[in-house]
């Protein structure tokens, strides 16, 4: 464990590079595999047009040839083992310190509490990303994905109850410990404690897809937009605890329903990726994708807010913050 403290800056906070994942396993993607690779490689470009540097992570020969016939030419490729695309939870969380010098710490990963089979470069990909970057590795001996924690670079921090507290993860530590853990290795003093996630969310709650902050003690909340919402009750449940912690909460809209038959799927607005100059908003062919999109870019004045479909995307799981992972400037408050 590393002498110094550290500490996670909020996402708005400069940002040196975005690193992205690109499908590359159409056994994963099926039929998706093909419409995946064209959201995200339009994510990429959209935040590499706007003047920050992207290294867009690809497998081998054949997915960089297919990245490179969609990519801007500004968007820098970068080969690295990995799984599927979710570098949030796989790559690592850069922190920095008093000094502004930064440290990536690498977490373990489990499959998202062993639901999935440990796929080749899981556990490869984040030491890898970091020495590319020229980043030292500290590795912690506790299970953590980046998409369960959102912070407003204060010390606060946002989590969920379904996620840090299940058995499937870390079955030998209380919530004192994990908090203890959380504030060792991120620097968080304060940790707001959601209860459940999105109904159909496979990672068992990530906070990025429920609770994003937008500004220091400002939390922004999704709001349901039809009576058949899944998640109205989730919605209300965050709204409550984040209001008693005394934060401020903002609305933003819900797709509302989006699934096949019973199955919802974790469709959230909320799984926005903030950029130096652009805010990224997944868009899923809603009735309420452009008032989610102008929502979200009313919290962000000084960025220009994107709307992008990533309803191919979806099918895998996730969305735009899920398969991204940023980098901090050196000293950045």
């Amino acid at each position: 464990m590393p002498s110094r403290n550290y500490f996670m800056p909020a996402e708005w906070a400069e940002q040196d590079w975005l690193w992205i994942g690109f499908p590359h396993r159409a056994d994963l993607w099926e039929e998706f595999t093909l419409p995946a690779q064209e959201q995200i490689a339009a994510f990429a470009n959209a935040v590499a047009e706007s003047g920050q540097q992207v290294r867009l992570v690809v497998h081998d020969a054949a997915n960089e040839a297919r990245a490179r016939a969609l990519l801007a030419s500004e968007v820098v490729l970068e080969r690295h083992p990995y799984g599927d695309i979710w570098l949030r939870d796989t790559g690592p969380l850069t922190v920095l310190d008093a000094d502004g010098a930064r440290l990536a710490r690498r977490f373990g990963f489990n499959g998202w509490g062993g639901k999935y089979d440990d796929m080749e470069g899981d556990q490869e990909v984040g030491e890898s990303l970091a020495r590319a970057g020229g980043l030292p590795v500290a590795f912690a001996d506790w299970v953590l994905e980046g998409g369960a924690i959102d912070t407003d670079g204060t010390g606060l921090a946002v989590t969920t109850e379904q996620c840090l507290l299940n058995p499937n993860r870390n079955p030998t530590l209380s919530k004192a410990e994990i908090e203890a853990r959380l504030r060792a290795d991120l620097g968080f003093d304060r940790i707001l404690w959601l209860g459940d996630g999105l109904l159909g969310d496979h990672t068992d709650g990530h906070v990025d897809n429920l609770a994003r902050f937008v500004a220091p003690g400002v939390l922004a909340i999704p709001r349901a937009t039809a009576p058949d919402d899944p998640n109205r009750a989730v919605f209300d449940d965050a709204r409550a605890r984040a209001l008693a912690f005394g934060l401020e909460v903002r609305d933003v809209p819900s797709p509302g329903w989006m699934g096949e038959g019973d199955e919802a799927e974790p469709a959230s607005y909320m799984n926005f990726t903030i950029c130096n100059r652009v805010v990224v908003v997944p868009t899923y062919g809603s009735v309420h994708d452009d008032e989610a999109v102008a929502t979200i870019g009313a919290l962000f004045p000084d960025r220009a807010a994107v709307g992008l479909r990533a309803d191919a995307v979806l099918t895998g799981g996730g969305s735009f913050h899920c398969s991204s992972q940023h980098v901090p400037a050196l000293g950045v408050a």
